[in-house]
């Protein structure tokens, strides 16, 4: 879990930008960690608009630990040496982000002040290319998600060291598992640095007991998808990726900018304390990246909304765009205190939401207890 702070810091940076195929907001915040080990990046124009190759939009989410150093260098390098891979230049992003993964891991390798440096990061990536096809880069915990009519359809995977395959991988190359960590330590499997689990010079990187070699998941862009999601474990580890679909598409209803449903998400994701074995604990960041469809971003709050109430695909409660989250640590300690009362109804599964009903709202909530 990390040593945390008496109080946590919920100060919120938060950033925005576009252009006529995308609009993104992103947001993060330190919470009860010490220290802030998060970093992000986006990149509308990823590759020059005078460059032969289509035009691409790149964004990433890099959770680190042990330290903030090799979240730092992926969010300055990694985009760079990604598209420094001649398999870039040739169409081929597939492979020009599994080598630049790799390259990035090697560079900070050779760096002789990493040596004894125990930080790594996870990272999960998506380069969009030509507005049409996403390529989804993700080695780690961090998560990847898009958000299809309200559904949530994942465009990365949790890299866990139980999951039969890292567990595979681990074992051969002569780590073991204890409690569901690398070696007893480690509670991912794929990470940028951590070299000390990459020591096996007769092995290849993607051999290693913790690899940097990422998944890569190849989505076209469909007319249906309305946004993109990219965020850390800080994030999932709280709500489901089906709970976050909801939440963004209630933001959206309710006209909230893409930052502030950020900033909304993480406030609601806080723990009310530090006793809660880990979750609501951790640095938070979050990217929401919104698919025009060659609307404009008005036309695009007023497509989802129209969808909304028309039906198509779920939606959280009005109650979630309109509460907004804890501003301070009391304030979360109500809310909980409030969630612990509501928590304590008995009320049957299987049914549907109907806004109109307090008591379906009630199962709601239960439903986003962390």
């Amino acid at each position: 879990m990390g040593q945390t702070l008496s109080e946590p810091v919920l100060d919120k940076h938060s950033s925005s930008g576009g252009d006529r195929w995308l609009h993104f907001g992103v947001s993060h915040m330190q919470g009860w960690r010490i220290s802030m080990e998060d970093a992000h990046c986006a990149l509308l124009n990823f590759t020059d608009s005078n460059s032969s190759n289509p035009p691409t939009s790149f964004f990433g989410v890099f959770d680190g630990h042990g330290g903030d150093r090799v979240a730092k260098y992926c969010r300055q390098h990694l985009p760079d040496i990604i598209k420094s891979q001649p398999s870039f230049w040739k169409g081929n992003y597939d492979e020009a982000l599994k080598s630049g993964f790799l390259a990035a891991d090697n560079a900070l390798m050779q760096d002789r002040d990493m040596q004894e440096d125990p930080s790594g990061c996870t990272a999960t990536t998506a380069l969009i290319v030509d507005h049409q096809v996403i390529y989804c880069a993700n080695a780690g915990d961090s998560r990847t998600v898009l958000g299809r009519k309200g559904t949530a359809e994942p465009l990365s995977f949790d890299h866990k060291p139980n999951n039969d395959v890292e567990k595979a991988r681990i074992t051969a190359a002569g780590g073991f598992i204890d409690f569901g960590r690398v070696n007893g330590s480690l509670a991912l499997s794929r990470a940028i640095g951590d070299f000390e689990y990459k020591k096996d010079s007769s092995l290849p990187p993607e051999k290693q007991i913790v690899t940097a070699f990422p998944d890569v998941v190849i989505h076209n862009i469909d007319p249906d998808d309305e946004f993109l999601i990219l965020a850390c474990d800080g994030i999932w580890d709280c709500k489901s990726s089906q709970q976050v679909v909801e939440f963004v598409r209630r933001g959206i209803v309710a006209r909230q900018s893409l930052e502030v449903i950020c900033e909304n998400l993480m406030d609601r994701c806080i723990a009310s304390n530090s006793e809660s074995c880990g979750i609501g604990c951790d640095n938070m960041t979050i990217c929401i990246v919104a698919f025009l469809h060659g609307r404009g971003l008005e036309d695009w709050y007023n497509w989802i909304t129209q969808r909304v109430n028309s039906g198509e695909g779920p939606c959280a409660p009005p109650s979630y765009a309109e509460l907004r989250g804890p501003n301070t640590i009391a304030d979360a300690r109500n809310l909980q205190l409030e969630y612990d009362h509501i928590a304590s109804h008995e009320y049957g599964s299987g049914d549907t939401y109907d806004s109109d009903s307090d008591d379906e709202t009630i199962a709601y909530d239960r439903y986003y207890l962390h």
